[in-house]
């Protein structure tokens, strides 16, 4: 099958990416900067494109098995601290998205033969701010920045179900992977014995781990009921709290200090939403729908990532 990969340099694009090259099939990534593939395995092909036309790869939809949208400027930033939502920050998050959807759309009018299924990016950002109550696929869009930025995500590619195009819309959680994303800002204070919870510890925290991310998009692309929005997410939700406690018992290392959500928003502003805020969301229709997961609980997860490689590095340590 061939497969359309925008966003494909992400943390969870180039997972998807060598997922889907491993088991045999044809992976084109489309790419705005050809030099920010070199995580990529031998074999995929790498299409360059502006990130909002189908100019130069809409002739790869005809026919394709499956697109994959994820593309989107990166919502905290690049680098490892996270940027401050300035307004061209805020207009680079929107539009990125927006200019992607269009493009897919383009693509998707264009094709004789209309792609088998696209997988439509989005993230639990949209219901916006919550307690401690259970949010499903049913639960309403917010009203802040993020929620408007996620809703305006899923519908750039609405055009393509008026092609009879079976569309998923996947809101994804804070993914677990030691290759990226929250997880390794999370972790270094850990590692400097300083690691502590954000704000007061009681967000909600609706998590998943990068296994059952591209598990689930694989399990929804070759799902034909699989229409409409999923939550992305573990079917057990934890509080920042929670998470930071698992954190430090799967490194070895105690919690020490929580991080005043003050001092975070002085120095960051609004980005510090993304983890000083939370939303408990459950994955619904994915599990309505027969998805296992292979993590359910957050030291399972955590366990996986760091546990045995912690456990290799201090027995390794221990024969020298």
């Amino acid at each position: 099958m061939r497969v359309i990969v925008t966003g494909g340099t992400g943390l969870i694009g180039q997972a998807l990416v060598h997922n889907l090259h491993h088991d045999g099939h044809e992976v084109i990534v489309l790419g705005r900067n050809p030099n920010k593939t070199s995580g990529l395995p031998r074999g995929v092909k790498i299409t360059v494109w502006d990130g909002k036309t189908a100019n130069g790869w809409g002739q790869l939809a005809d026919g394709a098995g499956a697109i994959v949208n994820l593309a989107g400027a990166s919502i905290a930033g690049e680098g490892f601290l996270p940027e401050r939502w300035s307004s061209e920050k805020r207009a680079a998050i929107k539009d990125s998205r927006l200019n992607a959807g269009m493009a897919v759309n383009a693509a998707v009018a264009g094709a004789k033969t209309k792609p088998g299924v696209l997988i439509q990016s989005s993230a639990v950002g949209y219901y916006g701010v919550h307690g401690d109550e259970n949010l499903t696929e049913a639960s309403p869009a917010g009203d802040d920045f993020l929620a408007e930025v996620t809703k305006a995500w899923e519908d750039s590619t609405k055009g393509v179900e008026d092609h009879g195009v079976r569309r998923a819309i996947i809101r994804t959680g804070v993914v677990l992977s030691r290759d990226g994303g929250a997880l390794p800002r999370m972790a270094l204070p850990f590692k400097l014995f300083a690691g502590g919870y954000f704000g007061d510890g009681k967000q909600q925290m609706s998590w998943i781990h990068i296994d059952d991310e591209i598990g689930a998009i694989r399990f929804l692309i070759d799902h034909a009921d699989a229409r409409g929005p999923f939550n992305l997410t573990a079917p057990n939700p934890v509080t920042n709290k929670q998470l930071a406690k698992a954190l430090g018992e799967s490194m070895k290392r105690p919690m020490i200090a929580p991080v005043p959500g003050f001092a975070m928003k002085a120095a960051f502003g609004d980005v510090t939403t993304v983890v000083l805020d939370g939303q408990r969301v459950i994955p619904q229709r994915l599990l309505e729908l027969g998805y296992q997961f292979k993590y359910t609980t957050i030291q399972q997860a955590l366990t996986a990532i760091y546990g045995r490689t912690m456990v290799k590095q201090e027995s390794h340590a221990a024969h020298h």
